[in-house]
């Protein structure tokens, strides 16, 4: 962690709703003057599109399941050591990812592609990270064994061989992590919208990374300093048959902060339309109050962080 190159990520799953989180802090940084690095974790991904696909059809061959979730497929010691980097001196080299067409016109090379890796621009007052593993350490496998949880006995080899731990640089995480139906929802009608993929092969996707979902995504949200839920207040219970995708305004915010002691809750309550408290560190906020939520929340530790930056 640091106080004069503070890093900020988000993190969870793709289809979780990370973007939006990452456009609600765009207009934060804006109003609060904040000139942020902006980096996304495809970037740290190992392969191209077309690697990935001949790889996976490898792996379907010997009945390997693998995923975009797994450490086997992304530079997730390239990631530590860039949030180290960053964090003792405001620098860093990354690499951007083409994700569909329109994104590789902008960045002039063919979709499913990375640029060259380069230095981060000059002159931040922050790193924003979002993606899919801002808060993947070791330590979230130990805690969870010390609590009975029970994990396969080659976790350690799976995980912690190399002795990752993105999240001890992040000064504040921040996981984004729906029940899990209305992410599987999210994720078949993105799919699908956007012409990445069939429904079926959408399908194919979840269940193939559900072990990598498991082992690698939800650990992390442990290591969070917050953590937002949106719960569907309309019937999920078949994601798979789904016409929709529930509005936010059929939807109800779970918000939960690890440290209750560093937030003023009476000015939340007061400020956020309909929020209310369900447990003494736990928020419950109206679906389509997210971005007010979101400024209401973190808007000043953003603050604090930009004050501790100029002491320092």
């Amino acid at each position: 962690m640091s106080q004069q190159h503070p890093i900020v990520a988000v993190t969870g799953s793709s289809g979780a709703g990370l973007s939006t989180v990452r456009h609600a802090f765009k207009e934060v940084f804006h109003r609060l003057g904040i000139r942020p690095a902006i980096v996304h974790g495809d970037g740290f991904r190992r392969y191209t599109e077309r690697q990935f696909a001949a790889l996976l059809e490898e792996a379907r061959s010997s009945n390997r399941h693998i995923s975009w979730f797994g450490p086997e497929c992304n530079h997730l010691r390239e990631l530590e050591s860039f949030f180290d980097a960053y964090g003792r001196a405001g620098q860093g080299v990354f690499r951007e990812y083409a994700h569909n067409e329109e994104r590789a016109r902008v960045l002039g090379i063919p979709a499913g592609e990375f640029t060259a890796w380069k230095p981060l621009p000059e002159g931040s007052d922050m790193l924003f990270y979002e993606g899919q593993h801002g808060g993947v350490a070791a330590e979230s496998w130990t805690r969870r064994q010390a609590s009975g949880t029970d994990f396969p006995p080659d976790i350690d080899r799976r995980v912690g061989e190399e002795g990752i731990h993105v999240a001890r640089h992040v000064d504040f995480l921040i996981g984004v992590a729906p029940g899990v139906n209305l992410e599987w929802i999210q994720k078949i009608h993105r799919d699908c919208s956007k012409g990445y993929c069939s429904e079926p092969e959408s399908v194919e996707t979840i269940l193939r990374r559900l072990d990598d979902y498991l082992h690698y995504i939800v650990p992390q949200f442990g290591l969070t300093d917050i953590n937002i839920q949106r719960m569907p207040l309309v019937d999920t219970s078949n994601p798979f048959v789904a016409r929709d995708v529930p509005s936010p305004e059929e939807s109800i915010l779970i918000i939960h902060f690890r440290d209750r002691k560093r937030y003023d809750f009476p000015r939340m309550l007061a400020r956020i339309p309909g929020a209310r408290m369900t447990r003494t560190s736990t928020l419950a906020v109206p679906g389509g109050k997210l971005k007010l939520a979101l400024d209401v929340i973190c808007a000043p530790i953003f603050e604090a962080m930009m004050e501790r930056r100029h002491k320092v």
